[in-house]
């Protein structure tokens, strides 16, 4: 077997904490994963792992040897980009993660575009709303809205500001009154958004914080924009997520006259020494793209 090989199936085997979980990741049998772990430990002589029918484990040798073959693959990786930013065009697999509707409505369309322009370039996109390990996850890059966490080895570039507004429907308007500046919002239900069990405040420019009244609490942006529609309470919503809403007359952009927060989003790698040509040509698109879209 090929021990670089064998090397990065033990690793999303730990990784994962299962050798199915693994299999499918890596397009494997879950036998085959096995096969690759016990080459390993054949060949080293030393059990890398406790198992039992239930869980497994690392050994102590395990461990040590699990953080160096991480290395070690991420230098194999860090060589393979080498010789391919010698090309005149990315290629390979491309791993990214996004929050699910700025994903879909914003990115996904930018990076779309480079797989018809760049024909050897491979997209292997995730939607989630939840922070991802780009190492553990094996990505190349993880798009974020709102601060980026300051972690040690990745690097964070903003590639775009949202505008937050307040809006509301017609109805909703209609029957509870319209507000004229920032204090009236207390007096209003609100649908807020909820994200790991965290409600977050609205805020405003000059660290004006504020939750109006709310029995409301998704953690879908699009949700919250529907149920604003429905006129069950006003939303804190980015510009371009109810952009055709306000257009057809839906919602009504509310207090329009105070500056709205700019909430910024960052597109993040690990640190390395050669950036590869597939990742730093999807930040520049991504950077000239989408500010046009906000």
């Amino acid at each position: 077997m090929d021990r670089l090989l064998s090397m990065a199936v033990f690793v999303k085997a730990v990784d994962l904490s299962s050798f199915a979980a693994a299999a499918d990741v890596l397009g494997l049998s879950a036998p085959m994963v096995g096969k690759h772990v016990r080459f390993l430990e054949e060949r080293l002589g030393v059990r890398l792992l406790n198992r039992t029918t239930r869980r497994q484990s690392l050994t102590d040798f395990g461990r040590a040897y699990y953080e160096r073959c991480r290395i070690i693959l991420a230098e194999a990786d860090a060589a393979d980009a080498l010789a391919a930013d010698q090309l005149t065009e990315p290629r390979g697999k491309l791993r990214v993660t996004m929050p699910v509707h700025f994903g879909r409505r914003c990115v996904t369309p930018v990076l779309l575009e480079l797989v018809q322009k760049y024909p050897d370039l491979e997209l292997d996109l995730s939607y989630s709303d939840r922070f991802s390990d780009l190492a553990e996850d094996g990505l190349d890059l993880a798009i974020r809205t709102g601060d980026p966490e300051d972690k040690a080895g990745v690097i964070a570039r903003r590639v775009a500001r949202q505008n937050m507004i307040v809006c509301a429907s017609p109805s909703y308007l209609a029957k509870h009154g319209t507000p004229k500046q920032l204090d009236d919002l207390s007096n209003h239900q609100a649908i807020v958004y909820r994200r790991s069990g965290i409600i977050r405040p609205w805020v405003f420019p000059g660290n004006k914080a504020l939750l109006p009244m709310n029995r409301l609490r998704f953690d879908d942006l699009d949700a919250i924009a529907e149920a604003a529609v429905g006129g069950i309470g006003l939303a804190w919503l980015p510009s371009w997520l109810v952009r055709e809403r306000l257009q057809q007359g839906l919602l009504v952009h509310l207090l329009s006259d105070e500056p709205g927060l700019l909430y910024d989003c960052y597109a993040m790698w690990l640190q390395t020494a050669h950036l590869p040509l597939k990742v730093r040509i999807a930040v520049d698109a991504l950077a000239i793209a989408l500010p046009k879209m906000m």
